[in-house]
């Protein structure tokens, strides 16, 4: 498990593409930095993805291992888009760690939830009451709803172009509970009803009569990347701070334990009632 400085995909993917031409050329990392006449650190961050590779090192390592030019091409423009900045840089104040920079790259999202709406299908109005709760008192006003607008922004990645997929499934429970009042609640039913509409949405409840289930330890999400070489990233939000799991076997048990979830959750077409008949009984209420 890693710490919330987990590096994005294009970070990783030039790493382990360095990592493994070092790897091909049969030298270790001591014998590669002493050659380059850097500090073996160096090459050990910039091979995990602690460390921005500058062009100039990637120049650099390509002369060292005799790269061919197509690849080198390529890893100059890796190094070039690493350095690019998103558009969750203008919220550096809101999001921390690299989350965000990850979701923006994913193909797949499959999100477990168990007490409130996925941040990607929440109503301006939700979002508020949920981040004013979390905030320290007394409240901010500009903070909140710079923290809101900031929320907006992420979640238009499900309508731009080459939208990611999101498979989300949600406790029951979350639809009962009243965050944000009523109407306000039946608002963001209504939001997530047309959300799933889309093709690249798929919305699935887990009932309370399923018991025991695969996701009793807490929510987590599963990033999947177009790229074959771009290994699945699990992350797990927690008041203590968040946690990105990146190793194969470790990823594997959050997939599978997504999976289980997935099966014993209602349909889509179930969901989509159950969510129609909460958000009436709220009507009446």
């Amino acid at each position: 498990m890693q710490s919330s400085h987990s590096p994005t995909v294009r970070l990783r993917r030039l790493a382990r593409e360095l990592r493994t031409m070092r790897e091909e050329k049969g030298l270790t990392p001591e014998t590669a930095a002493a050659q380059l006449g850097w500090h073996r650190s160096k090459i050990s961050r910039i091979e995990t993805g602690r460390t921005k590779a500058s062009l100039s090192d990637v120049a650099a390592v390509c002369d060292l291992y005799g790269t061919r030019s197509d690849v080198r091409a390529m890893l100059m423009q890796l190094a070039k888009e690493v350095r690019k900045r998103g558009w969750w840089t203008a919220y550096a104040d809101v999001f921390t760690g690299s989350y965000v920079g990850l979701e923006d790259e994913a193909s797949r999202i499959c999100q477990w939830q168990v007490q409130l709406v996925p941040g990607l299908l929440q109503t301006e109005d939700y979002a508020r009451v949920v981040i004013s709760a979390g905030r320290p008192e007394p409240h901010d006003p500009e903070d909140i709803q710079r923290r809101v607008m900031a929320r907006m922004a992420r979640r238009t990645l499900l309508s731009r172009p080459g939208a990611p997929e999101l498979h989300a499934v949600i406790d029951e429970s979350v639809l009962h509970r009243p965050i944000a009042g009523h109407e306000m609640m039946r608002d963001q039913l209504e939001a997530i009803l047309i959300a799933a509409r889309r093709p690249n949405i798929t919305v699935r409840i887990l009932p309370y009569s399923v018991g025991a289930h695969a996701g009793l330890e807490g929510a987590f999400t599963v990033l999947s990347f177009t790229e074959a070489v771009d290994p699945d990233v699990a992350y797990v939000e927690g008041t203590a701070g968040d946690i990105y799991v990146e190793s194969s076997e470790q990823v594997d048990r959050y997939k599978i334990a997504f999976g289980r979830i997935w099966d014993v959750a209602l349909s889509p077409e179930e969901s989509q009632k159950l969510i129609i008949d909460v958000k009436e009984q709220l009507t009446h209420d």
